[in-house]
């Protein structure tokens, strides 16, 4: 669990911060979707702009976390001998 909020806060933070720069320089109403205005309420329009940096800072995060494992942490398991019922009557 812990693992978890290492990726999830620090990504939950830069998102506030990205959220806060972009809807600083960007209107919500003028917001174009595939050549459409986004027919949004301005709270809609920073909630999903928030998750949406949310996850993205969050896979960044999680990138972070999975490359600093070592080699032995991700091996971990693999190539192991399993012992199934018949190898252990022989």
């Amino acid at each position: 669990m812990y693992k978890i909020f290492r990726v999830l806060w620090p990504s939950f933070l830069v998102a506030g911060i990205a959220e806060g720069v972009f809807f600083t320089v960007i209107d919500p109403q003028e917001l174009y979707l595939f050549g459409e205005p986004v027919h949004l309420s301005k709270i809609a329009t920073y909630s999903i702009g928030f998750f949406g940096f949310w996850a993205v800072c969050a896979a960044s995060s999680l990138m972070t976390w999975f490359l600093l494992l070592s080699a032995a942490e991700i091996n971990k398991g693999v190539g192991a001998v399993s012992h199934s019922a018949d190898d252990a009557g022989k």
